[in-house]
């Protein structure tokens, strides 16, 4: 019998990890209002040098939810956060699920041409948005369904004496606020929102009663080959099955008062749920840096000693090498556990990762789609070099042939990567053709090549949906060239993923040019910057005579990719 059968990778499982979990009918909402019972007067967040409890965070939110209320929030309405990592995200996010509501994330970099799809998808008629982002959603207004725009001002959530030294007219402490905060007229300030105004002291606001483990509570917005960005709905009941599946693969966790980095954005799957949904459960205060800059990260180490992190290898390798430069390396000790995912860890960085800290290196996988976690290391001696992991509890995968999804492959044979679990989510907004295409016969189809060995553990080979990721973020191909496509210049164009030594991508162009054109990378890069977060814009921009096709005509990505490479190791 194979590994899937038999379900083989329980026998890996640590002692402390069950093999199934009763998840029973709880929400996101019964996780917040339990914490907030048992941990009123426990610190909830930390911002630069301010800290919250659990307390003073709950009676914002009820006034948050309160102001949404006055602007006609629902149950069931769809409310957008645009928002970098910061107290008010938090803040608003259980605000938003406090009313029966559902919370839409958005990258707050995005611009409204990559907006755009998503609203009309979702139709929130109000949005929550970092005060510098306020001009593109100024443009939403006049294109979608949006009507109140609440702009939030980061520097509002930062101790009195940092908010005073930033308004000093000094150039380093200009440039400092500049990079927070910005003027936003016509929109709402976060700050009128919460007075008592607009919806009183929210004294009177508790958690919607018709909130099931059914609800939507989370929409997150991902592409597949297509491009064309689909809302995938994560339920309470998905929402919180991950979490729980996480405290019990993680020994311990909870036990002792955890302080959470929070480095990775609250509006990725992946920061959502290993840092601002699982605080909650087990009453973490989360140590809240606006974006994973290493000085910023190196600061909170400082100050706060974070005992849980999680990550992309990238960032742990900059960490490392930052503390190791400035002398800081012990600064690391505090770091009990640490989960890592996007991208296959090499083993001598979680050597070097586990030499620094205190504690055991978690790798896991997922998506979006999956609350986002499927598989993790187990945290014992049974971890294998090279592998993601085994799945987790209640979780089932299964490699299939990806011409006829019903055949299992036999054990260490590669295949499409299957799962079932209560993780998974309840299908794309409004898009049931996507929904029908993303199962098939109740599995959820990854579009991830892997392999499972006899023993359940699982290697992962390949991308079937050619999605690069990049410094832990999702770069959809698809969606680029059809911003690069617009360029008079370019002809045709492939983007691929250049690889890098440490698992992951760097996003370029491949393009073919019009008759006369001068490839002008910077010229490019420029336009691309004006229609795509920075991120997605590619590095590197190279010149082909012609992009291999497939036999329909379509560019094979798969094989440019393949040329690009064999072109830079002939380069040298």
């Amino acid at each position: 019998m194979s590994a899937f059968e038999t379900e083989a990778w329980l026998k890996s499982y640590s002692e402390w990890t069950p093999h199934s979990l009763d998840y029973g009918a709880t929400t996101l909402l019964d996780v917040y209002d339990n914490n907030v019972a048992i941990n009123a007067a426990k610190p909830g967040t930390w911002f630069f040098g301010r800290t919250q409890t659990w307390g003073e965070v709950d009676k914002l939110v009820g006034r948050a939810a309160a102001g949404l209320r006055a602007f006609g929030v629902r149950p069931g309405d769809r409310v957008a956060l645009a928002l970098p990592n910061c107290p008010q995200h938090v803040v608003a996010f259980w605000a938003v699920l406090k009313l029966g509501a559902t919370v839409v994330e958005h990258n707050p970099l995005y611009t409204a041409h990559e907006l755009q799809d998503p609203f009309d998808n979702h139709g929130a008629r109000v949005a929550v948005v970092w005060d510098k982002s306020a001009p593109v959603f100024e443009t939403l207004r006049e294109s979608t369904s949006l009507e109140t725009i609440v702009s939030v001002n980061m520097i509002e959530a930062m101790p009195k004496l940092q908010q005073l030294a930033l308004k000093i007219p000094l150039p380093n402490l200009r440039e400092s606020r500049d990079a927070l905060h910005a003027p936003a007229p016509n929109t709402v300030p976060w700050e009128a929102l919460i007075g008592t105004a607009i919806g009183g002291d929210g004294e009177d606001v508790v958690s919607d009663p018709s909130v099931t483990t059914d609800t939507i509570g989370v929409i997150m917005y991902t592409s597949g080959t297509t491009g064309k960005p689909k809302g995938a709905q994560l339920s309470h009941g998905a929402l919180y099955a991950n979490i729980l599946q996480g405290k019990y693969w993680v020994e311990g966790l909870g036990d002792e008062q955890e302080r959470m980095l929070a480095a990775l954005p609250f509006f990725h799957a992946y920061g959502l749920t290993m840092v601002l949904t699982l605080s909650a459960l087990i009453g973490g205060e989360m140590v809240i840096v606006p974006s994973p800059k290493i000085p910023l990260i190196l600061e909170a180490f400082k100050k706060r000693s974070p005992t849980w992190m999680s990550g992309v290898p990238t960032l742990f390798e900059k960490l490392m090498e930052a503390a190791e430069e400035k002398g800081d390396a012990d600064e690391l000790k505090s770091v009990r556990n640490t989960f890592c995912g996007a991208a296959t860890m090499p083993p001598e960085i979680v050597a070097k990762w586990e030499r620094l800290t205190s504690g055991l290196f978690v790798e896991g996988y997922g998506l979006t789609e999956t609350s986002p976690i499927l598989i993790g290391t187990p945290m014992n001696d049974s971890r294998k070099v090279g592998y993601i992991g085994v799945p987790f509890p209640d979780t089932e995968i299964r490699i299939v042939n990806p011409e006829d999804p019903d055949e299992v492959m036999p054990d260490g044979t590669e295949g499409e990567i299957q799962a079932r679990g209560p993780q998974i989510f309840s299908g794309y907004l409004n898009n049931e053709e996507a929904t029908e295409e993303a199962f098939h016969d109740g599995w959820f189809r990854t579009g991830d090549v892997g392999v499972m060995d006899e023993d359940g553990f699982v290697k992962l080979v390949a991308r079937i949906k050619e999605v690069i990721i990049t410094g832990g973020f999702n770069v959809y191909p698809a969606e680029v060239e059809e911003a690069l496509r617009e360029h008079s210049d370019i002809e045709n164009v492939a983007v691929v993923g250049r690889p890098r030594e440490d698992g992951s991508e760097d996003v370029v162009a491949c393009v073919t040019l019009r008759e006369g054109a001068v490839i002008d990378p910077e010229g490019l890069k420029e336009f691309a910057r004006g229609r795509l977060t920075r991120y997605k814009v590619p590095r590197t921009f190279y010149h082909f005579e012609e992009l291999p096709e497939n036999l329909m005509g379509k560019i094979s990505r798969r094989e440019v990719r393949d040329e690009l490479v064999k072109r830079i190791s002939a380069e040298g």
